[in-house]
């Protein structure tokens, strides 16, 4: 059993999953599971909560792998994939009273930010989600996790992994522009699953860097601009301190809510205006597009 430090909903952080055509990462009914690498082999881990938003208790089971490298992976689906880890509780102190996030807190009271297991999942999403819409880039995904993803059969029903970076580097760059990917981000993701698999780019080498300097380490890379490097490490790294500003539901709508403005916002107004909300601008974000998301309709949905 996991206790969550602050306010935890499941549903509501997993239902950012439910909405995409993903294969990876199930979602229904409340629960959530997920086929996850554990050493050698793969573990599915099913994930359901027991208790209130405000003391919610997450409740884990762990099939087809055991061991020391099974809970850890488990432990790191719930810090990383449901944000489980995370200490909420400062957070709703501060911007509670917030006038432009406080009702978002508690209309969406218990949502974590939802995220990628890996680095190079994060990258790989990120990449893919470069100027095209979500369903768009997750229908992509979902090709590349079906092509090169391990499977396991459990239950009766196939589970689908993630690709590891390993089994990607092999793929040719022709080979992934065959899944309606551009030239440019064929190259990227080719280049990023080298770097990953040889562990020239790793997590452990961004860990200790500060948020600015991780962002830079990562821009160094041909095909990651800075909203690429930002949503890396919001959704896949945990930072609670990021804010991609450039990204188009931030200066196109949530522009007009915070702004009261009826033109697009610039990147730099919008990171300006965002300081407000330190330390926890992942947090405000992720509130902030969960309230737009509710309010628009299902084809425009938001990061």
């Amino acid at each position: 059993m996991f206790a969550p430090r602050g306010a935890f909903s499941l549903a509501r952080t997993s239902a950012r999953f439910a909405r995409l055509p993903d294969p990876v990462n199930v979602a229904v009914d409340g629960s959530f599971a997920r086929l996850v690498p554990a050493g050698d082999e793969l573990a599915l881990v099913r994930v359901s909560q027991e208790g209130p938003t405000s003391r919610a208790r997450l409740r884990v089971r762990i099939d087809g792998a055991g061991g020391d490298a099974a809970e850890r992976a488990a432990r790191r689906l719930l810090e990383r994939v449901l944000g489980a880890g995370a200490d909420l509780r400062p957070f709703q102190r501060a911007l509670g009273p917030d006038p432009l996030l406080g009702a978002a807190l508690r209309a969406h009271r218990g949502l974590r930010v939802a995220g990628a297991f890996d680095l190079f999942e994060a990258l790989v999403n990120a990449v893919l989600t470069q100027q095209v819409n979500l369903q768009f880039a997750f229908s992509i995904r979902a090709e590349l996790v079906r092509a090169f993803g391990a499977r396991a059969s459990i239950d009766g029903r196939e589970w689908f992994a993630f690709p590891s970076a390993e089994r990607v580097a092999q793929a040719s760059e022709a080979e992934l522009r065959a899944f309606r990917l551009t030239a440019a981000k064929a190259g990227t993701i080719a280049r990023l699953a080298r770097a990953c698999a040889s562990r020239e780019l790793d997590e452990s080498l961004l860990a200790p860097l500060s948020d600015d300097a991780a962002i830079a380490a990562l821009m160094r890379w041909k095909g990651v601009g800075r909203w690429t490097a930002e949503i890396v490490l919001l959704r896949g790294l945990g930072r609670l301190d990021v804010f991609p500003a450039g990204d188009l539901a931030v200066v196109k709508r949530l522009a007009r809510i915070w702004l009261g403005t009826d033109e697009p916002a610039k990147e730099a107004e919008m990171r300006a205006f965002s300081e407000r909300w330190r330390p926890f601008r992942s947090l405000a974000l992720v509130y902030g597009l969960e309230s737009l998301a509710a309010a628009i309709e299902p084809k425009a949905r938001t990061r």
